[in-house]
């Protein structure tokens, strides 16, 4: 075969496949069939009307992906194992507030594989170019890739849900001090949490009010507010729904309970905020003794140095 039949040929497949793309987003003209209209409100008594709903249209990217899904479960599967359960997974996209299943998360870390692979190949193509470098070393670059690839939405999905708990631990004692007031002017419990999470637009408002549609559900209010704070692994607010539920089980008054909580929401913050800024304390002398230090000693001596040369 000739180098110019070689590179015709993916070509040509490509150019069908994007030529057969085109032809398939054309829009179709008139109304659709009676079978086709029907078949949405017959989806639960009959499979030929849930076939016919199933139906994807005639185009590429559904027939290479219905192709490929075997191996794309198999690869998702394989993720799991190494990198963690689905089950982990699971609840550390709930810590994060993301909305995204765990199918798609794994196949988010499989793209951002199959990326981390293509980079590391070019890297060891350019390396392969430009050095003598061995094999092991170009094996070594397109791991170190996949791995980076693979690890990427990991790390990003844990600094995500740290993010929200840091955002959840600065809003809890506002939310607190709200939910007293709404308990002091006469509201129940239920009703002050529905009025929070009405009322409020940050993370824990929102958390409150998937708790409050748990509730309207079915779901106990206790078991709820438990829920709700194991999925966020929050110290502060696990701590407080602890004392409310004890608190709504032995009758103790809600108010004086939220609003001691809310005290020592604030206490924790306090103390947060002074260990960062002992942590951080050698961090902030860096600018100034590899900086700040060097010019001003620079202005001081430099004008000397000039007299005394001119001097001379």
């Amino acid at each position: 075969m000739s180098p110019v039949v070689a590179g015709a040929i993916p070509l040509g497949i490509g150019l069908g496949l994007g030529l057969w793309t085109l032809v398939a987003l054309i829009p179709r003209f008139g109304a659709p069939r009676l079978g086709v209209r029907v078949a949405h409100a017959l989806t639960d008594v009959s499979a030929e009307a849930r076939e016919l709903v199933a139906r994807r249209p005639a185009e590429p990217a559904s027939a290479l992906l219905a192709l490929a899904a075997p191996a794309i479960a198999a690869a998702q599967r394989l993720l799991a194992r190494v990198l963690g359960g689905d089950d982990e997974v699971a609840r550390r996209l709930r810590r994060a507030g993301s909305a995204s299943s765990v199918a798609a998360y794994r196949s988010r870390q499989l793209v951002t594989s199959g990326a981390g692979s293509a980079a590391g190949v070019a890297v060891a193509a350019v390396l392969a170019h430009a050095t003598a470098a061995s094999g092991l070393v170009l094996g070594a670059v397109i791991a170190i890739g996949l791995v980076a690839g693979a690890l990427a939405p990991d790390q990003l999905l844990t600094s995500a849900g740290r993010s929200r708990q840091r955002r959840i631990a600065a809003e809890l004692p506002t939310v607190l001090e709200f939910l007293a007031l709404a308990l002091s002017a006469g509201e129940g419990v239920l009703d002050a949490l529905r009025r929070v999470a009405r009322t409020g637009n940050g993370e824990l408002a929102h958390e409150l009010g998937r708790t409050v549609a748990e509730v309207n559900a079915g779901t106990p209010l206790p078991e709820a507010l438990t829920r709700s704070a194991a999925a966020l692994d929050l110290p502060a607010l696990t701590r407080t729904v602890d004392q409310l539920i004890a608190a709504l089980d032995r009758g103790t008054p809600l108010v004086g309970v939220l609003r001691a909580q809310a005290q020592d929401a604030r206490e924790d913050a306090k103390r947060r905020l002074l260990e960062s800024a002992g942590r951080k304390e050698v961090a902030m002398l860096v600018p100034l003794v590899f900086g700040v230090l060097p010019v001003t000693i620079a202005f001081a001596i430099f004008p000397g140095l000039l007299v005394l040369r001119a001097g001379f």
